[in-house]
């Protein structure tokens, strides 16, 4: 009777903690735009299968849903309080997102190098005589290192018959910064007018690429100490958390209904100032002026 008991206390703290875990996630959503996406699909599939667009980021965004659910129902076993199971299954997935404070900018940064160096071997490669799209399907070779896939994804498709445009177009959204916009640009505008300068305008994008990094690598220095704040926050966050599963006694006042009221109220309003806090840290998304490519147009 004793391991019945038990059996039903596990699989019902697991249900409690994922059904919450669930909503939060749902309220919560992505920071992708909206629009149906590699996941798209009604209620629980398209939870599970989550916004990835590689089979990679989808693999490990359910893992690490199985590793909140089952690390909030474990919680929930150890001290028998439900709201510190949903905040043991928040913390799975919101330590590695605040910890993670500027990567994304950094990883902004170094494709925009990217995208200049590639701009700069395009020019050289363009001044041989070539055309423009034998010239990009030219440069794989040389592709520096943080958008190799996605030269090498429009040089395929320039090989496989799509339309110029729409393929440069679609290579500008998956860069999805304003600086590679201001290549393809250049490069959209000498497919219609064929003029004898796009080396001088690539030349001139690829300097302006240049100094624009510098100036986002100042900015990202002077963000080191508030993103500093994230991850000692959230350090000190994980520590009471750990400390609390370990001594049940630290958290007994929050046995009862109205304890677990207050708790979920300060876990709640923790969470939000953490992530105001990380807001606070991170670069406004520069604005693009491309837009998308037609699908009815990108084969000849």
């Amino acid at each position: 009777m004793g391991n019945s008991l038990e059996l039903i206390a596990v699989v019902s703290g697991a249900a409690c903690v994922a059904g919450l875990l669930l909503a939060v996630v749902a309220l919560v959503g992505t920071r992708r735009p909206a629009g149906p996406g590699p996941g798209a699909g009604p209620g629980l599939g398209r939870l599970w299968r989550g916004s990835g667009a590689t089979p990679a980021e989808r693999h490990a965004y359910q893992t690490l849903l199985l590793a909140a659910v089952v690390a909030g129902a474990l919680a929930f076993l150890l001290t028998g309080l439900p709201v510190v199971g949903l905040l043991v299954a928040v913390a799975v997935p919101g330590a590695p997102w605040l910890f993670a404070v500027g990567k994304a900018e950094q990883r902004a940064i170094a494709r925009i190098e990217a995208v200049g160096e590639w701009t700069r071997r395009l020019k050289d490669v363009s001044g041989t005589g070539q055309g423009l799209q034998q010239a990009i399907i030219s440069t794989i070779g040389s592709v520096p290192p943080g958008i190799e896939d996605e030269v090498r994804l429009l040089a395929a498709r320039l090989q496989a018959g799509w339309l110029a445009r729409s393929a440069l177009l679609a290579f500008a959204d998956e860069i999805a910064d304003p600086v590679c916009d201001q290549v393809v640009a250049a490069l959209i505008l000498h497919l219609t007018d064929r003029g004898e300068r796009l080396g001088d305008v690539l030349g001139s994008i690829a300097g302006a690429a240049a100094a624009e990094v510098a100036t986002r690598r100042e900015i990202e220095a002077k963000r080191t100490q508030p993103r500093f704040a994230v991850r000692f926050l959230t350090g000190m966050t994980l520590a009471t958390l750990a400390y609390g599963l370990v001594n049940t006694e630290y958290i007994k006042p929050y046995g009862t209904p109205t304890g677990q009221v207050v708790m979920a109220a300060l876990g709640a309003a923790f969470i939000g100032l953490l992530a105001w806090v990380r807001s606070m840290s991170q670069p406004q998304r520069p604005a693009r002026f491309l837009p998308a490519p037609d699908p009815q147009e990108v084969i000849a």
